[in-house]
């Protein structure tokens, strides 16, 4: 996956960095990702991150609702475990690369979080 410097970016140890860097995290946090986006931070960054962390959050509710659909069983035992430790994986990649200044770039997913 190609990666994006992030341009622009504050200075190291200011409270804007901190601040950034919160709001990064705090993006791929589920619906907390609506807090980056009603800060009216101006930041483009945290803004991407914020859209991209609220499209996966989206992406993942209606993997889940498919999932749920398609009845109880082996495919609740087996897969959905397996489907929520992806997630938390791929919220954990995105934060790393976030806070590197980078952007994990997730086929489909991200492009449409550009065209936002």
């Amino acid at each position: 996956m190609p990666e994006r410097p992030s341009a622009g970016a504050p200075p190291r140890g200011s409270r804007a960095f901190r601040n950034r860097r919160f709001l990064i995290v705090l993006s791929y946090f589920w619906l907390l990702a609506l807090v980056p986006l009603a800060a009216k931070n101006t930041d483009r960054e945290v803004r991407w991150h914020a859209r991209h962390g609220l499209l996966l959050f989206g992406v993942e509710v209606a993997l889940f609702f498919v999932m749920s659909m398609l009845g109880a069983g082996l495919l609740e035992r087996l897969v959905v475990p397996i489907a929520q430790l992806g997630i938390v994986i791929l919220h954990t990649l995105c934060i790393v690369r976030g806070l590197q200044g980078k952007r994990l770039q997730i086929p489909g997913l991200s492009e449409y979080a550009d065209r936002l």
